[in-house]
């Protein structure tokens, strides 16, 4: 820190070129910093110029670096690399034009030859960051906004890390679910370690102060517990009245609140949360773990098989499929992989098999309705959910809200039916978007959670097509065979 402060200059917000001074959060990141970090922070707090400032120091004064820099955006990738072109540019001549006389300089890299040493600075974007590298300092910048399959640009680059390689992936809150959230999570397993950085330990963040006679019992509650001023609560009900919804997420006050204020939930949080905690492992994995099941077939049970096809190929959605117990609706099996067609059609039909001639459930939108051919005839399976006549499952703008409407029922009312931990993860990243619509947020996936939404709509249509009339032309109806073994 004395070296970045002695050496280091900055762009003010003023505007102005200034030598480097360390805030709050950086000086309380470096007393707790480990070998790899994880930052969970209010917007601009300063640890994007910290994390660059403490790489492009080891960068410089270690011999054979590599640092590489990952922005979630090429813009913010410039703005990146202008702070560490900015820190070269200003240090003693006698540097600048001795062992840090550098061979590259460009939008992208400072090549330094006599130490044998490099800084990158790369997009999200870039399918082809770190590939091919050895990585001694790698910075991921607002993990949480990063386009694409997040977790599987991470894992790469994960993999360009050199024995001892320093990490630091900070980010502001997006959303529960998606890549920082469970990165965030899941510290325990990993060992990194946690940083979190609350709006107020910025000194900027201030306004006029408010009348302590006006503060609420939420306020007063803050004030004491985290000794602030009444000039920074009269900036929290200003950022609150700017930015309304968004301001827990933009100025996060606690780890929990800043995820769950990002965006609004689909589903009951505290259900999906709490079982969470409860879901059991499955007792038997297949196909590397893309099949995972919980409850085997029982003799003499009925059981339905939900299948949400998708394209097959190695990226975006995953094929799913879920299988229930028809009288109970527990959730006994999950399916998802990255495949589609005749392979997805004979996986499922062999899966309904297995429990028992079960009911196949086909969404037939798009890719669904190829694979249902694949299923009657390749397959020649017969005992396939029908409606109106025709084969297969029909989302539509109508039967969409209704069965998630009924997935929420469930996990609200029934909670132990679900054994997925994938699965309430999704639930967990399902969102109202910005234009009224549902799904599932950037970097996400909701496959697991449709083929399950699916599969409980078609189950109560069959349920509901009992004999209790005579008519064999319901929804979905069964024959009156099928009707006996679902009674039983």
């Amino acid at each position: 820190m004395a070296m970045a402060e002695k050496l280091l200059l900055v762009r003010t917000r003023e505007g102005w070129t200034a030598p480097l001074k360390t805030n709050a959060a950086q000086r309380a990141f470096e007393r707790r910093r480990g070998q790899r970090n994880i930052v969970l922070k209010a917007r601009q707090m300063g640890m994007t110029t910290w994390a660059a400032a403490r790489f492009f120091l080891r960068t410089i004064t270690r011999p054979g670096t590599l640092t590489l820099e990952v922005a979630h955006t090429q813009e913010a990738a410039e703005e990146i690399f202008r702070i560490v072109h900015r820190f070269l540019s200003w240090l003693p001549e006698e540097l600048r034009e001795g062992p840090l006389r550098t061979s590259r300089a460009n939008v992208r890299q400072l090549a330094f030859p006599e130490l044998d040493a490099q800084y990158c600075v790369v997009s999200a974007a870039d399918r082809n960051a770190g590939r091919g590298m050895t990585v001694q300092n790698l910075h991921c910048s607002e993990l949480a906004r990063w386009p694409g399959d997040a977790a599987e640009t991470l894992a790469g680059l994960r993999a360009a890390l050199a024995p001892g390689a320093e990490v630091i992936l900070e980010s502001t809150p997006d959303g529960i679910g998606g890549c920082f959230y469970e990165e965030w999570q899941k510290t325990q397993e990993t060992g990194m370690v946690r940083h979190f950085f609350p709006w107020w330990m910025e000194p900027r963040y201030r306004a006029a102060a408010v009348d302590e006679a006006t503060l609420t019992e939420e306020e007063r509650e803050l004030r004491s517990g985290k000794r602030l001023s009444l000039e920074q609560i009269g900036f929290r009900r200003q950022m609150r009245a700017n930015f309304r919804g968004l301001a827990r997420q933009e100025y996060a006050e606690d780890e929990e609140g800043c995820f769950r204020a990002s965006g609004e939930s689909v589903f009951e949080m505290e259900a999906v949360e709490a079982r969470l905690k409860d879901a059991p492992e499955p007792v038997e994995q297949r196909r590397n773990g893309e099949l995972e099941i919980w409850l085997p077939p029982v003799r003499d049970k009925q059981y339905l098989v939900a299948l949400d096809p998708a394209g097959g190929g190695s990226e975006g959605d995953y094929s799913a499929a879920e299988v229930l117990e028809m009288e109970t609706g527990w959730q006994c099996a999950e399916f998802a992989g990255h495949v589609g067609g005749l392979e997805l059609a004979r996986l499922a039909t062999e899966l309904a098999k297995e429990y028992n001639g079960a009911w196949l459930v086909v969404e037939r939108n798009n890719h669904g309705s190829g694979v249902l051919a694949h299923v009657e005839t390749t397959c020649k399976y017969t005992r396939v959910y029908r409606h109106g006549g025709q084969a297969g499952w029909l989302t539509t703008s109508l039967s969409r809200p209704a069965v998630l409407g009924r997935l929420d029922a469930a996990l609200v009312e029934h909670p132990e039916r679900f054994m997925s931990r994938k699965l309430l993860s999704e639930c967990r990243s399902f969102v109202r978007l910005a234009n009224g619509s549902t799904g599932a947020r950037a970097g996400t996936h909701d496959d697991r959670l449709m083929a399950m939404a699916i599969g409980l709509g078609a189950r109560a249509e069959l349920l509901a097509s009992r004999p209790h009339s005579d008519s064999p032309h319901g929804a979905g109806a069964p024959c009156s065979s099928e009707r006996n073994k679902i009674r039983a």
